[in-house]
């Protein structure tokens, strides 16, 4: 939450070196948060293909008017039609605990859990199974050289997120700029924080394994005035098989050779399926009035080798970025982006059509503050790739008087034909959204949206999908400790208290 005030915390990171000191106290973040969302469904049906109807020109019908797909020599034919309105009305609540100063100076205890429950018409809204779900929960000791975490933690670097129930050890030479890294334990799913065999993964059906996979990982860095440089391998295995289900190395660097000129450059290789991953480089220049970048970079998406994804070859794209924003006044800002991007070949025959392999996308617009506590955005986007293409506008005005209050207004309109679709559809939106904070421990939001979906297609099936979305949410933070403890400088920090 932007703005909080945060209480004195027992272990206070000061660029790599932890201070340790003999404060106790607690925080707790409540995070509460309640939508309403209301949106059409569609329903499976089906005729007699002996009663659908052709159209010279056209393929055949419903008598209805709905477009039909009927596969050869099949009795019946298969369509879409509007279903009834479904409502959501999802609830969810997330609380973050830190306690430190726990018998120990630099012990500390850290947990982050969600709660989570769907109070509309059952239409399943995700993420919301299990109800209760623990999305990390560790001890941690921190001592000047080294940290070490028990528990369901999530590391990150350039080869993802990796969830996992295990230990960590982080040491680190200031002097030096040396950070060492390396962890194992019994792996979670990509993007939750879930086991791979958790029922709620059910739809993974025969191929979800029967047992967690084994996670173990390493990094090394490198981090100077100049220069950051670091190194990560990770591996996952099968306990059952002992196969790898993942094993992947990355390097990536940056290179700061002045006050304003950055370069950076970073790759990975996949050791499991023996090709090359992802890959980037970029220049980028940065002062008061100026921010300009260019760069390439190369995409393959990843999957374990348990997935039945990995076997059809993810394609790979590369493409190529400028990006450019320039402070015209102390009031406007303008900026302007540029891609170019190409898929590799895919070997894949269609000898009926050609296929687009290749595509574009660029973006102009502008943040004027035209007084005090307002602010004004736009943009104009244009996309054309395989398969679709994208153009549109979008914009926001913003009202923030103090930093205990925005209001913001917002509208966009996009349109999307689509190439392999006798479809055109137009999406406008519009809504505001309101936050307060009530005072520094609670704060409170609220806003609408209403999505206008049109859909250009000359049959039945062009039925709106419109949906009016409502949220609202409540933060609040708890805390309480001895700060007597804590260095000068930290207690005169903004708000009187430490941040971490």
């Amino acid at each position: 939450m932007t703005g909080a005030r945060r209480v004195g915390l027992g272990l206070c990171a000061t660029g790599l070196l932890p201070v340790v000191v003999a404060a106790q106290g607690y925080q707790v973040r409540l995070d509460t948060r309640w939508q309403v969302a209301a949106y059409r469904g569609v329903n499976l049906d089906s005729i007699a293909a002996a009663d659908t109807v052709s159209q010279p020109g056209s393929g055949p019908t419903s008598p209805e008017g709905f477009a039909v797909q009927c596969q050869p020599g099949a009795s019946h034919c298969t369509f879409f039609r509007p279903g009834a309105t479904v409502r959501s009305a999802p609830v969810t609540a997330t609380a973050a605990v830190t306690a430190w100063g726990v018998g120990l100076p630099g012990l500390s205890l850290h947990a982050v859990g969600r709660a989570g429950l769907d109070l509309g018409d059952g239409a399943g809204w995700p993420s919301l199974d299990p109800a209760l779900q623990l999305l990390a929960g560790y001890v941690e000791y921190g001592a000047p050289r080294w940290t070490g975490r028990l528990g369901r933690q999530i590391t990150a670097s350039r080869l993802g997120s990796i969830g996992f129930d295990g230990a960590a050890l982080v040491a680190r030479d200031a002097g030096r700029g040396l950070e060492l890294q390396g962890y194992a334990g019994w792996g979670l799913s990509r993007g939750v924080a879930l086991p791979v065999t958790s029922p709620a993964l059910d739809p993974l059906d025969d191929f979800q394994p029967r047992r967690r996979q084994l996670v173990a990982g390493a990094s090394a860095a490198w981090h100077v005035v100049a220069a950051d440089v670091r190194a990560d391998y990770l591996r996952e295995v099968d306990p059952r098989s002992d196969y790898f289900v993942s094993e992947r190395v990355g390097l990536q660097g940056v290179l700061r050779p002045g006050r304003a000129l950055t370069v950076a450059a970073g790759a990975d290789y996949d050791l499991a399926s023996g090709w090359w991953g992802s890959a980037e480089a970029s220049l980028a220049y940065a002062d008061r009035l100026l921010h300009a970048r260019i760069g390439a970079r190369r995409y393959r998406p990843h999957f374990e080798l348990w997935t039945v994804w990995g076997a059809f070859s993810p394609v790979p794209y590369r493409a190529a970025e400028a990006f450019v924003a320039v402070t015209a006044s102390p009031r406007v800002q303008l900026r302007a982006r540029y891609e170019r991007y190409e898929f590799e070949r895919s070997d894949a025959s269609t000898p009926l059509f050609a296929v687009e392999q290749d595509g574009w996308r660029w973006e102009v617009g502008g943040t004027v503050t035209p007084a005090v506590g307002w602010t004004l955005d736009g943009a104009y986007r244009r996309e054309f790739g395989p398969g679709a293409a994208t153009a549109g506008l979008a914009g926001s005005m913003t009202y923030a008087p103090s930093r205990r209050l925005s209001v913001t207004a917002l509208a966009t309109s996009t349109n999307r034909p689509l190439e392999f679709r006798f479809n055109e559809g137009l999406v406008r939106s519009y809504g505001v959204d309101a936050a307060v904070a009530v005072t520094p421990r609670l704060q409170v939001g609220l806003s609408g949206i209403r999505y206008a979906e049109t859909h250009r297609r000359p049959d039945a099936g062009a039925f709106d999908w419109d949906q009016f979305r409502v949220a609202a949410r409540i933060v609040l933070l708890l805390g309480g400790g001895d700060y007597a403890g804590l260095p000068p400088a930290i207690r005169l920090l903004p708000g009187g208290r430490a941040t971490r």
